[in-house]
Order: structure tokens, then sequence, then C-alpha cells
């Protein structure tokens, strides 16, 4: 049987795997009850298994037994990564679907529930064709990804080196529940998604009463004046090709309104789509800023935080990613994105190691109109289970086939 055949034999397994994780969410790096069903998952098949360290992660490393040129030196055998997200994000679910989280306040909102699915699933399919493989596959499972750089602790911990080498090639997937059709698969080489960083202000003045603000100093309309000045800035400094997207989050002062507060606070993050442009913004904010405050007299704490670099797709994986979906689904499946999302990963860590690409695929429910939905990160944001085994079947004919294609090259 086909790749796609036997997905779709695994379609209810899977469906079942994925709601089971739905109705528990975890947060975070510590997710002990997903990591059990990941390990029930994969119970039986012939995986190497490691345990995170610092947080709950899996690595599985299936060995390829397709006899090839490169058995008498295991060093050179081509190795491949999938990875999967786990966690889920503090999010009260309102989708009222039979399967709704049951816990308190925690939600998979972003579709991790269906990644970590999708890649139990293409393990089962892997270890059926480990007789084709004439290398290594290093499975993925990551807690974290919400916030928590996980990434980072499990390259940290040597995930890309599991095999017992540098993986050849890394290949992620993202479910979406807005921006397509359902069903399809989107791709873009070089930057598919943003950078993304934190700021944190706080202005500094002296409390008052409400009634005499030239005997105090304001610190709440210098920092409405910032928040103003922080999107002009960025319009007159920055080259509207190459964008930076700034969005206020968190706005917080005073306690009653005849009073003038000792401070004020801002949270917001910062997107950007090249390296330059988040250096430059990074100087250009805390001197903006500062050069407001001292206007008004005050004094301002900056702290501006890089979090996730940038999502850069390897073109040449891209393009192996784009012909794989085509032999699978066919070209009507396939769109090919002009520009980025703004939205931002941290799988960025692993392509910034090692060649790869990152892939989505929507699972807005079949008919449903795909600009009108909730998107993620929504309490109403939904994923169609009927997308599960398409992302398996994915997975698992990325590393055949890519594995099949490094061998030959030797």
């Amino acid at each position: 049987m086909s790749i796609t055949a036997d997905a779709q034999e695994l379609q209810a397994e899977l469906v079942q795997l994925r709601r089971g994780l739905h109705q528990e969410p975890e947060t975070g790096l510590q997710l002990p009850r997903t990591q059990e069903k990941v390990l029930k998952a994969l119970d039986g098949l012939p995986f190497e298994i490691t345990l995170g360290k610092t947080t709950t992660s899996v690595t599985a490393v299936l060995r390829g037994t397709a006899p090839s040129a490169l058995a008498a030196k295991p060093e050179a055998k081509p190795a491949v990564l999938l990875r999967a997200d786990m966690d889920g994000l503090p999010v009260q679910e309102r989708t009222g679907v039979e399967f709704s989280s049951k816990v308190e306040g925690a939600m998979h909102a972003c579709g991790h529930d269906l990644h970590t699915a999708m890649l139990a699933g293409a393990a089962t399919l892997l270890a059926e064709r480990r007789d084709q493989l004439a290398g290594d596959v290093v499975l993925m499972f990551q807690p974290g990804e919400e916030g928590w750089d996980g990434a980072s602790h499990m390259i940290a911990e040597g995930v890309l080196d599991a095999a017992g080498r540098r993986v050849d090639a890394a290949y992620g997937m993202h479910v979406f529940s807005a921006l397509e059709p359902h069903g399809r698969f989107a791709t873009k080489s070089g930057v598919m998604l943003s950078a993304s960083d934190a700021l944190t202000v706080t202005v500094l003045g002296a409390g008052g009463h409400g009634s005499a603000p030239h005997i105090a100093k304001d610190p709440v309309t210098a920092a409405a004046e910032m928040v103003t000045a922080l999107q002009v800035m960025i319009t007159r400094q920055f080259n509207v090709f190459d964008p930076v997207v700034l969005t206020v989050g968190v706005l917080q002062a005073g306690t009653k309104r005849n009073i003038i507060p000792e401070s004020a606070s801002i949270e917001a993050t910062i997107r950007t789509f090249s390296e330059s442009s988040r250096e430059r913004m990074m100087t250009a904010v805390p001197t903006l800023l500062k050069g407001i405050a001292s206007a008004h007299g005050l004094e301002v704490d900056v702290d501006y935080r890089h979090e996730y670099p940038a999502t850069i797709n390897d073109v040449d994986e891209t393009h192996t990613a784009e012909k794989t979906i085509e032999n699978l689904f066919g070209t009507s499946r396939l769109s090919r994105w002009a520009t980025p999302l703004g939205g931002s990963e941290d799988f960025s860590r692993v392509l910034a190691e090692v060649p790869g690409t990152f892939i989505g695929l929507s699972a807005v429910a079949p008919g449903a109109d795909h600009n009108a939905t909730a998107f993620n990160h929504s309490p109403y944001a939904t994923f169609d289970d009927g997308v599960l085994s398409d992302g398996t079947a994915l997975y698992t004919e990325l590393a055949v086939s890519r594995i099949a294609a490094l061998a030959s090259a030797h």
C-alpha cells in the first residue's frame, strides 16, 4: 500500500490520540501527561528513546536497515529529523467541541496536539518501512514552543546529533485554523516566519494630585506619547519593504482617576524579518524612549530582549518538500507564499543549525471560509481531524525520500 493509504488506515488511532491530547493540555517545558501519551504511542516500535533532562522532551531514533554502500561507515549514513511541538497555551477554551479541554485555563489553541499525533503516526509508518531506510530518522517531540524556547533545550541536550552524527535535514510542520482552505499545504523559501523580541518599559515619575500635575512628574502622558512615537518611528526610520511590526499589548498605570502615579509600564512584542532591522530596532527603541522621557523630565528603564530568530527555510529543502507534497497530494494542495507570516517559531533554532524547512497545513474545516475562521491562539480556534493522516503521510514520505536521495548521492 502507498504511504497515504497506510496513513489513512491509522486515521482512527490518530484522532483518538489527538483528542486525548486536546483534553489534557499542558503548558511550558514540563508536560508529563503528554510525554506519557507519546511514549505509549511509541511503545513496541524499534526506536531508541531518550528523555529530556531539563524538559519532558522525547527524542526517538529509528535505525534504518536497508542495504547500503555506507553500511560499513555508520558515521556517513544520512539522517533526517522530524519535529513536532507538544505544548498548549494558557487559554480558556470556548470552541464547544465535544472533546474540549478538561483543564481550566489551558487549551491546545495552536494545534500542537495535531502535530504530536501526526508525528506519532509517522513513527508507526516509518517503523514499518525500516528495511527501506538506508539511514536514520530522528523524531523530535518538543515541549515549550510557546515562549519557553524548548528547541534550545533539546538542541543543548543533543537532539541534532542523536543519531550519532549531525542530521542532514530537518522538517517541521504547523497546522493553521485559518489562512488557507482545508487541507492546503503552504511553503516559502527564505524567511517563512518573523523574528520575535520582547519590549518592557517602565516610565519613572513622581506621584501627586491629579489637580496639580505641575507639582508632580506625570509618567502617564509620557507613556502615551511613547506608544504613538514608536509607531511613527518605524514608518520614518525603516524601509517599508523590510517591515517591522510593534504591538503594545500591555499599558498600565495608576489606581484612581485623580491620582498621578509614580510609574507607568508598557509591554510590547516586536516582529522583524531581517537581522539588520532586528539589530537596528534594538538601538532605535531605547534611544527614542529615553529621549521622550528626558523631554518630560522623567527616567525610563528599557528592557529589550531577543526571543526567537526568524524562521528561514533552506531553498533546496523547501523545493524538496514542495515536490513531495505535489507527488503525494497533487499541485492543487500546495500554496507557495509570496510573503512571510508574522508569527514566530523556535524551530528557527533548528533551521539555524541544519538545512531544512517549515511547512504549513490548513486544518480549517472542509467548506469553511478560511478568511473568516478564528486564527491560532484564539479560544475559538478549531482544527479539523481530517488532516491528521495527510500530515502523517507527509512526515513519513519526507524522511523516506530524503534519506533515499542522500544515500544515493554518496
